[in-house]
């Protein structure tokens, strides 16, 4: 995917990715591209000769590190309010906190999307050989997602509660004709 990026003209702000991707092997197809890269590391990830990641000390404004096998980087580290802690890391020259936060705030927000369009669009559930076929049933689960999310936003109703309340409806209309019509 990266290689097909490339060929096709994209110059990404940043590449973004969990800690499930950032192996040297990817980290390093994505430095040959000339591109800057963010992800997270686990705590145990060994960096500066032999020393995990969750052992340093590591500053507000970022501390570079040694990345065992890949070279110099900036580790910043990030505590939600639940007390979990991520190590957000980059190959950027002289990144900021505030950089790495919108960026990952923005990989976000991706996750979001896809989990919702999936989960309460069907985006993935096309039972289409056709392309054509395939082609439509993605823009109409891409539509549905944009017209929930427009009730989300004007109504304050989160997805699931809209498809919660599809399924009610139904149900409680079904269960109306069955007792007026019991035989």
């Amino acid at each position: 995917m990266l290689a097909l990026a490339k060929k096709r003209g994209i110059i990404p702000e940043a590449v973004v990715m969990d800690a499930w991707y950032s192996s040297l092997d990817n980290l390093k197809s994505i430095r040959s591209h000339g591109w800057v890269w963010i992800t997270t590391l686990r705590k145990n990830r060994i960096v500066n000769h032999n020393k995990q990641l969750n052992k340093l000390d590591i500053s507000e404004e970022g501390t570079p590190i040694h990345l065992r096998g890949y070279g110099w980087v900036t580790v910043f580290k990030f505590t939600a309010k639940n007390g979990r802690i991520d190590y957000r890391v980059t190959n950027k020259d002289n990144p900021t906190r505030q950089y790495v936060k919108s960026i990952m705030d923005a990989r976000w927000s991706v996750e979001v999307y896809q989990r919702e369009v999936k989960q309460n669009c069907g985006i993935e559930r096309c039972q289409a050989r056709t392309s054509r076929a395939q082609r439509n049933h993605i823009f109409l689960a891409v539509s549905a997602w944009f017209e929930q999310h427009k009730r989300h936003i004007s109504e304050k109703i989160i997805l699931y509660q809209q498809n919660w309340d599809v399924i009610k409806n139904a149900i409680t209309e079904n269960i109306r004709v069955l007792l007026a019509y019991p035989n």
